[in-house]
């Protein structure tokens, strides 16, 4: 008798959506790296900057760097209201957000490069990151890969020492794997392509908007 148990995953902890996201994540950071000079995701790398620069009293380019650091927070503390008022719905209408946000940044970017790219796409990574938290039930981030790498050795030590599955480990390698491919292909087209750059993260956000919309039961890993 068949005693397998199938578990339900939600749409928007799929593998698919997690990928996605992380090369998402690794493009934006690529894209305000190259354009305005700081990170979108990685606010440990801003504030190493701004301290950087700050202790050698380079105060012009150490403030570069706080908009960055106040749009991230801003995004979480928005992402943790949308959670509480909108429920199992937040990722879907926390993407259209994103979505709705990057085509406005790209319409604005000429005008108001500062103030659309390093303020609008921050906020964008923070509401990724507060919303999709989880892949098939596991914590990870997909807008950077400190955590993931550890995971996925962790993971790899665990399956070699005899009591762990292969899966998980595998998951977060290739996330880290599609964060740098990500970051890779941002800055090719950001150099390319740079008035068309943000259409790339636009059409991946689709596809999960879409993923987390389709009807249907809860898909199985």
């Amino acid at each position: 008798m068949d005693t397998t148990v199938v578990l339900s995953i939600r749409r928007d902890e799929t593998v698919p959506v997690a990928l996605l996201l992380a090369f998402t994540g690794g493009y934006l950071d690529a894209y305000t790296w190259i354009i305005h000079g700081v990170m979108a995701n990685a606010q440990t790398a801003n504030l190493v900057l701004l301290w950087v620069y700050g202790s050698i009293g380079n105060w012009a380019k150490a403030l570069h760097f706080i908009p960055p650091i106040l749009a991230f927070a801003v995004g979480i503390m928005a992402a943790a209201w949308l959670r509480r008022a909108t429920g199992e719905r937040a990722s879907a209408i926390s993407t259209l957000v994103e979505i709705l946000l990057l085509i406005t940044i790209a319409i604005l970017h000429n005008r108001l490069p500062d103030l659309a790219g390093t303020l609008g796409i921050s906020f964008v990574a923070a509401v990724q990151s507060a919303v999709f938290t989880r892949v098939e039930g596991v914590l990870y981030s997909s807008v950077m890969i400190t955590g993931n790498m550890r995971q996925a050795i962790e993971g790899v030590f665990a399956v070699a020492s005899g009591d762990g599955a292969l899966r998980p480990p595998v998951i977060f390698a290739i996330l880290c794997v599609t964060f740098g491919l990500g970051a890779a292909f941002g800055a090719f087209a950001t150099k390319q392509i740079p008035n068309l750059a943000l259409a790339v993260p636009v059409v991946a956000l689709l596809v999960v908007l879409l993923r987390c919309e389709s009807p249907g039961d809860e898909a199985s890993p």
